[in-house]
């Protein structure tokens, strides 16, 4: 409602229905240098060279109902609000995008509870089953230990993978997700599954592609045993060359999908995205090469006032870099202003 006035005399009252439309448009993130226009450079230093604080976590093992784990690695701060971090394929704790958002959360007061997949905290998990991008059940799980320590403010962030994660976990639960969860944001998301995969397999992916299939054949070895005796062809999977072999052979199969497009179609985030119902940060550099055009969500951020999509034409993935001598990437910030606000 808007009152107008007019000299001493006449108030009028206009009900007025304003339409938001979040899809950021005025990015605040720059690349002061030329080399952080490509994004390759971007990508690469800020996952490979980028300098960082030590971290220190304490770590807290919780079981599965399905007689596995899952390894959380914890900076205890305020008891009140805490931020949930989940990171990209074949990452962990460790990994420097991690290390960074737990830095500056932990700095600003925040606790922090560092997720690692199952497989991923530097010990086989015990089942056959691994993590993959829409294993929401895993998310819960940990989301309801969170709450069982009593914190009142809750935050889900998602690195790429992670991010795919905390989106669809946010809007399969719709208006029915848990009233202390607050916020979440999204970075660097492939939300749409199958036409990711087909980008990752282009020729200028291909460094990245090969170094994600060197760390996932680590895995395929550690469980020789449990495939070979579950019927899974070892030699083909520990060959596989691509995410689109990968998941045809073994992601799709060990976690109950029909096969690699049932998988992408079922886990894909995008889907959900209409019906997130709490406020939600994606993300997504227009150069990161990791990502289809279907992973620029505008239709659903101009028709869900919930869910904010900010596309900066720079970043890489992951990356946003904005100084080498920096140790503070634009998405931390810019991720704990977005909480904080």
């Amino acid at each position: 409602m808007i009152r107008i006035k007019f000299g001493q005399k006449y108030t009028f009252l206009i009900t007025t229905k304003i339409i938001l439309m979040p899809i950021i448009k005025n990015t605040t993130y720059q690349s002061p240098f030329p080399l952080f226009k490509n994004c390759h450079f971007n990508t690469i230093y800020a996952s490979q060279l980028r300098k960082l604080k030590s971290v220190s976590y304490e770590r807290e093992r919780i079981e599965t109902l399905d007689d596995d784990f899952i390894d959380l690695d914890w900076i205890y701060n305020d008891k009140s609000k805490v931020v949930i971090l989940c990171h990209g394929l074949e990452g962990n704790t460790e990994s420097r995008y991690m290390k960074g958002m737990s830095t500056i959360f932990s700095e600003n007061n925040w606790s922090v509870c560092a997720y690692n997949y199952r497989g991923c905290s530097g010990e086989p998990n015990r089942q056959l089953r691994a993590y993959h991008s829409g294993a929401t059940d895993d998310l819960d799980l940990v989301i309801q230990r969170v709450l069982s320590k009593n914190y009142t403010e809750i935050v889900l962030v998602g690195f790429s993978l992670g991010g795919n994660l905390v989106l669809k976990y946010t809007g399969e639960n719709g208006q029915n997700i848990h009233t202390n969860i607050k916020k979440t944001v999204a970075i660097s998301t492939p939300c749409h599954l199958e036409s990711s995969s087909d980008e990752i397999n282009r020729p200028r992916n291909l460094i990245y592609l090969k170094r994600f299939m060197r760390k996932l054949r680590t895995k395929v070895v550690s469980k020789k045993e449990l495939l070979i005796k579950n019927g899974f062809d070892y030699d083909a999977l520990y060959n596989a060359k691509s995410f689109i072999e990968f998941d045809e052979l073994f992601t799709s199969k060990a976690q109950g999908f029909k096969d690699r497009i049932d998988y992408y179609t079922k886990a894909s985030a995008l889907q959900f995205i209409p019906n997130i119902a709490i406020p939600t940060l994606l993300i997504n550099a227009q150069d990161d090469s990791f990502l289809s055009s279907e992973c620029f969500p505008i239709t659903e951020a101009k028709t869900n006032d919930h869910f904010y999509l900010e596309m900066p034409k720079y970043g890489g993935h992951v990356g946003f870099m904005t100084s080498l001598k920096d140790d503070v990437l634009w998405s931390e910030r810019r991720t704990l202003d977005f909480v904080s606000n």
